[in-house]
């Protein structure tokens, strides 16, 4: 993932997110803290109300201490479909910074973050040492993550940290609420530590893993998978052609599903796909090294 910034040391602090980018001063007393000055970039024109009333929420905000790059939600107006936040970046380094592209998280009262988005940084400029710049960001009906938007002061916006290790320990299993009725705890602690055994995917990567391959009734054929999304964007499936083969390479059937599943982003769901007796094309496969995969993902 494309670092956030140039600096190398980082730290998540939700509600008034602080990240901490240098430790030259660490011997500073705690109670030290830093007064920002408003920064507009040059391409905004506002009328001077505007520009008034975003230095009264300046004052407003907490002061941070040396050496720290924050980001505070000031507004949330509803977009169509989306959203447009209005938040404020400062930056207490002694020297300029340059954001390349920011990982941003909405988050309601409860802590559960509603929308997510990587956000191009290109048009912000640099941000002067001990400086505040208010800044908009759009989210999109695609960015949300939840159905239910909070009010519009039970919010708070954070910086998405992502380690650059996108293994079992960040990538988390997801269940349908049809899959929550049906299975057992000891169904759902297996799917657990299947997944934990997996190798990680990479940064955007999806994939297909069997868990179980069986005839069913009437000679049909069923195959359940993980799904597994390694992006860090939701993706939902609409039309899905799969293969199966078994141990010897032979297909077993293979055919086209149309169904509408979302599958959230870094998360692996299960599913089940059944093949009509029609599309079966061997009755006695041997399942002892069968795969499942979409035709064109063939090796």
């Amino acid at each position: 993932m494309m670092a956030l910034f140039r600096k190398k040391k980082r730290k998540l602090i939700e509600d008034e997110t602080a990240v901490t980018v240098e430790q030259e001063q660490q011997e500073k007393s705690d109670e030290e803290t830093v007064s920002t000055t408003l920064s507009f970039h040059e391409d905004w024109i506002m009328e001077p109300e505007e520009r008034f009333v975003y230095q009264y929420y300046h004052q407003q905000l907490p002061k941070l201490k040396p050496n720290q790059i924050s980001i505070s939600g000031n507004k949330l107006i509803e977009y169509e479909e989306g959203f447009v936040v209005v938040a404020f970046l400062r930056n207490t380094l002694p020297k300029p910074i340059k954001f390349e592209k920011v990982n941003l998280l909405l988050i309601d009262e409860n802590g559960t973050p509603f929308a997510k988005k990587q956000f191009e940084m290109d048009d912000f400029g640099e941000l002067p040492p001990n400086s505040c710049r208010p800044w908009r960001f759009l989210f999109s009906k695609e960015d949300r993550l939840t159905d239910t938007i909070p009010s519009t002061k039970n919010w708070r916006i954070a910086f998405e940290l992502q380690s650059h290790n996108n293994g079992s320990n960040n990538h988390k299993l997801e269940l349908e609420s049809s899959w929550e009725n049906q299975i057992s705890p000891a169904q759902k602690e297996h799917l657990l530590q299947l997944l934990k055994k997996l190798p990680p995917l990479k940064t955007g990567e999806v994939n297909f893993v069997g868990i179980e391959a069986k005839f069913v009734q009437e000679g049909s054929f069923a195959v359940t998978v993980l799904i597994r999304n390694g992006s860090t964007k939701n993706i939902r499936l609409e039309q899905i052609p799969l293969v199966v083969e078994d141990g010897d390479g032979d297909i077993i059937c293979q055919g086209g599903f149309t169904l509408n599943l979302e599958v959230q982003a870094n998360t692996s769901k299960p599913w089940t796909f059944i093949f009509p007796k029609q599309l079966v094309l061997k009755t006695n496969p041997n399942l002892t090294g069968w795969k499942v995969y979409p035709p064109t993902s063939q090796s």
